[in-house]
């Protein structure tokens, strides 16, 4: 075990930067809370942490992160969130401050999950693990 001080990147913010000027994602909104007032009928890409390990002797942070997808209606939840899996898968490869994405593995496709606190709303969820190599 190393006594080097890991630094760990922003895995909600490294996800958010890469899927907001994503052309696919034009007209969206890509971030990891929700804007003022929103109540699910916007188009609109939430993205959380919701779990994950460090792997020490290989020095990979291996994050859950889950992308909550909304739409005006169901089949328009569901385009976004197709498209959201989509351009994730590219960030494998890409650099992120000191941090390099070493895979994108899907833990958990696209599923409906109506939104109780937003009953106007459409919601996809999906879960993806990230694997980061810190610097």
């Amino acid at each position: 075990m190393s006594d080097a001080l890991i630094a760990f990147p922003d895995v909600e913010r490294l996800v958010v930067d890469h899927l907001k000027n994503r052309p696919e994602l034009a007209g969206t909104v890509v971030d990891n809370r929700p804007p003022a007032g929103f109540d699910g009928t916007a188009k609109a890409v939430l993205v959380s942490r919701v779990g994950g390990a460090w792997v020490d002797d290989q020095r990979l942070d291996q994050p859950l992160v889950d992308l909550e997808v909304y739409g005006p209606d169901k089949t328009a939840a569901h385009t976004v969130a197709l498209a959201a899996r989509a351009a994730l898968f590219t960030a494998r490869g890409t650099t992120y401050g000191s941090a390099y994405v070493t895979d994108v593995v899907e833990a958990d496709g696209p599923r409906w999950l109506p939104d109780f606190n937003r009953p106007a709303g459409n919601r996809y969820l999906s879960t993806v693990r990230l694997l980061i190599r810190a610097n």
